[in-house]
């Protein structure tokens, strides 16, 4: 699939600690049937957890189904229930062709196309899906939903292509049709017809029941899905941002006067604050930055406004944080059904609308390209002989060597990248369905770009995190650097040379990108000094 990711899945020690509980196999668990933090949704979809439904959760769902068949057995007229979708909603369904509606609308709407979604992503909107259902508004069976669990469960990823929805329907329509034994699936890394990745797990079709097809293809899953995974890459991304700048700063030495805890308080920014405490945090027994504290009087915007710039974009994120976090606990399915009142009722409206995410991603992507630009910013103090003090590009013979000049290139092109990407897609709409969908929120085209945008992020904070090793090896004295820059600065010795003359840099960069991406570089720091703010 996407990313050259399979579906065999190894969790890690961190899922460990976003689930509520552990089987009897030790394996992390994510019980649905409260509240879900953006924490469990990754846990599911990238580390492996498995997924039970709680007593409540499966009682709120059988609840909900009671109702579309006692409304149905009355012969209520409801939108997608008794009747088509959307420009077909006038046209009334008899109970006899129910399942063939439901089918027709599963087969009919698996259109997008395109390279597919990774397994993670996939796997995240299949756990969506669930946790729409599990809020007991939308009237799916439990055996319906309890499929898709196994799928998580057994490591069975359906097949669906990622480009080409406007915020709902095509992506989840292609996973939806492996219910009913159609599309295709991997099962273990293996593209295979539908039926019998089924058959290799144990599992058989099923034939989907009125409102199903749906509840499977209508809401914000897949929108909260893949914005909760670009979301929680941005808010790490962050932290690494912090930690890099700090080391940086070192490097460069730059002054941390212009960290300190009165200036901030005259401007009571709580995330400028606590940015300042963490650069201050990482380098509190640096004995290069105590040396170089009255270096100079003021160093470049790079470098002494970390914490505004860093803390205006994690303030945008942790925003987001709170709105995907409601997002993921509620119910966006069309139309609900309010089982209160003398016949309770099927409210149709427009809670599928991924207006709240969109723009929040949308966002969130400035907020990550600015901290990319910051990034490349003191990247390019670092190989710039002229204001770091140390050889041009960071190799001894510059000239012979290039070094590090073009990984600089490779920031900027990055960079470009992400400032077209940061271009919002929520104040697009293109009407669709006939008119009757005469505005669309283009949600998910935020949330994809927003996966596009974090993963340039990591690669250019990887790049200056490359220039900060390697100057090391030019700065005079016995000083020793901050513990927590000792511990970053080890971890990326055990693979990364120190450069004496130009080497092949690509397998390099990876290498650190992936350090910043698994949070290894936070938790080397955060286990130095505790927990950055």
């Amino acid at each position: 699939m996407g990313g050259g990711k399979t579906a065999v899945f190894s969790p890690s020690l961190e899922a460990v600690d976003m689930v509520e509980k552990k089987d009897a196999r030790n394996t992390p668990t994510v019980v649905l049937g409260g509240r879900v933090t953006m924490k469990e949704l990754v846990a599911v979809a990238r580390f492996g957890a498995r997924v039970e439904f709680s007593e409540a959760y499966c009682q709120r769902v059988n609840q909900a189904r009671g109702l579309v068949e006692k409304w149905i057995g009355e012969g209520r007229v409801m939108y997608g229930i008794t009747t088509g979708f959307g420009a077909l909603c006038t046209q009334v369904i008899s109970p006899a062709e129910t399942a063939q509606l439901q089918r027709n609308i599963v087969i009919s709407h698996a259109t997008s196309v395109g390279s597919p979604l990774s397994v993670e992503e996939v796997r995240a909107t299949m756990f969506m899906v669930l946790q729409n259902v599990g809020q007991g508004f939308c009237g799916a069976r439990l055996e319906t939903v309890e499929l898709y669990r196994q799928f998580l469960n057994l490591g069975l990823t359906p097949f669906a292509p990622g480009e080409g929805s406007v915020g709902y329907l095509s992506p989840e329509a292609h996973m939806a049709l492996v219910l009913i034994g159609e599309g295709q699936a991997y099962v273990a890394g293996e593209l295979l017809p539908a039926k019998e990745a089924l058959r290799r797990v144990g599992l058989t079709p099923t034939v989907l029941a009125a409102k199903e097809g749906l509840v499977l293809v209508s809401g914000t899953t897949s929108v909260t899905a893949i914005g909760s995974l670009a979301l929680y890459d941005m808010l790490n991304a962050a932290k690494s941002a912090d930690i890099i700048g700090a080391l940086t700063l070192e490097v460069l030495k730059g002054t941390t006067r212009a960290f300190d805890d009165r200036l901030m308080s005259v401007r009571p920014h709580e995330d400028q604050r606590s940015t300042a405490a963490n650069v201050r945090n990482v380098l509190q027994d640096s004995e290069i930055a105590a040396h170089f504290r009255d270096y100079r009087l003021q160093d470049a915007l790079s470098l002494r406004c970390i914490p505004q710039l860093h803390g205006a974009a994690k303030k945008t994120l942790k925003d987001a944080l709170k709105t995907i976090e409601i997002e993921i606990n509620s119910c966006c399915d069309n139309p609900i059904l309010w089982p209160e009142g003398a016949d309770g009722e099927a409210i149709s409206g427009c809670n599928a609308d991924s207006s709240y995410v969109g723009i929040e991603l949308d966002s969130a992507c400035i907020a990550a390209t600015v901290l990319a630009k910051m990034s490349e910013r003191r990247n390019n103090r670092l190989v710039d002989g002229s204001l770091s003090g140390y050889p041009w590009f960071l190799i001894r013979k510059p000239g012979l060597n290039s070094g590090l000049m073009i990984p600089q290139y490779t920031q900027a092109g990055l960079l470009n990248d992400m400032k077209i990407l940061s271009h919002p897609a929520t104040i697009d709409g293109i009407p669709t369905c006939g008119n009757q969908e005469d505005y669309v929120a283009m949600g998910y085209n935020a949330v994809k770009k927003a996966r596009q945008v974090v993963e340039k992020l990591e690669f250019i904070l990887a790049i200056e995190l490359l220039s900060v090793y390697q100057a090391h090896q030019f700065i005079d004295g016995d000083r020793l650097p901050a513990t927590a820059a000792q511990a970053v600065l080890g971890e990326i010795a055990l693979t990364v040379p120190v450069m004496s003359e130009d080497i092949y840099l690509y397998p390099h960069i990876n290498t650190l990108k992936n350090l910043i991406h698994s949070q290894k570089i936070v938790e080397l720091v955060e286990d130095r000094i505790g927990t950055l703010l």
